[in-house]
């Protein structure tokens, strides 16, 4: 008689990086379905979430999502108001290009923190966040809340919504985005909050300079009025009158986020 000895399945436990797949996939198909991302929006979201919590576990991951859910939760504040007001290239669901303007400097160096154990890498990914955030937050509500825009270089009034432009209630919610990154890293156990919330701000600066000088500005020749869309939603072919062609809204986040990860990195080594 031949006797089947009994089988035992042993589960080997998860790891980061596999929790990190788990949560990364559910958070992009409920942002998917939910119109905050765009199908490519989603893919580009789903590697940045599971790099993060593969690399930094869940203390990284609080603050992608402190980011995350902010700005999706802020875009949807007075959609119809700044839809508008705003002239800007892209609107509505974030595609794959905006969601890797914002969060794929960190990525890199929550990769670069898994290669090296170095801290001042993680820190530096937190002020990559806290950089987008602070943009974030600055754009959505001064568009929402402030009176007329003014270059943030020669103090000339800009149309609401187009890149470059400041507004007193939208530079305060830049030092709320960044601060609220910093806290909620802090809290996470990242260590630095202050080189966090320093390097948001200088990546907020950053991306207001650059998108009121070497970010493209076009002018529609039907409506008569300064745009960053190619072509202009009347239908119309516009012109370059500022700028570099090259240099869209997503190049000029990219960078922010580059700078406020940089200052924040050195920042964090400063003893």
């Amino acid at each position: 008689m031949i006797r089947l000895a009994e089988a035992r399945l042993t589960l080997a436990p998860l790891t980061n990086f596999d929790i990190g797949v788990l949560c990364s996939a559910v958070v992009a198909y409920v942002a998917l379905r939910a119109h905050a991302l765009t199908g490519g929006g989603a893919l580009a979201a789903f590697f940045v979430g599971a790099i993060t919590f593969g690399a930094l576990g869940p203390p990284g991951a609080a603050v992608l999502l402190a980011f995350f859910l902010t700005a999706v939760g802020l875009s949807r504040l007075g959609r119809a108001r700044k839809r508008g007001l705003s002239e800007v290239a892209k609107a509505g669901a974030r595609d794959g290009a905006q969601v890797l303007a914002n969060g794929g400097v960190a990525a890199v160096f929550a990769g670069l923190f898994a290669l090296t154990a170095d801290p001042r890498y993680g820190v530096a990914f937190a002020g990559a966040f806290a950089a987008a955030n602070a943009d974030t937050w600055g754009t959505e509500i001064g568009m929402l809340f402030g009176r007329q825009p003014r270059s943030i270089l020669t103090r000339k009034p800009t149309p609401s919504g187009l890149s470059g432009g400041v507004t007193v209630p939208g530079t305060l919610a830049e030092l709320g985005g960044a601060a609220l990154v910093a806290c909620v890293a802090v809290l996470s156990g990242f260590a630095g909050g202050w080189a966090i919330f320093t390097g948001g701000i200088a990546g907020a600066l950053v991306d207001s300079v650059l998108g009121a000088s070497l970010q493209t500005l076009r002018w529609c020749p039907q409506c008569k009025r300064p745009t960053e869309i190619e072509p202009h939603t009347c239908g119309a072919n516009t012109t370059i009158v500022r700028g570099m062609s090259w240099i869209g809204n997503d190049a000029v986040n990219t960078l922010a986020t580059a700078v406020g990860a940089l200052v924040t990195y050195f920042l964090a080594g400063v003893r």
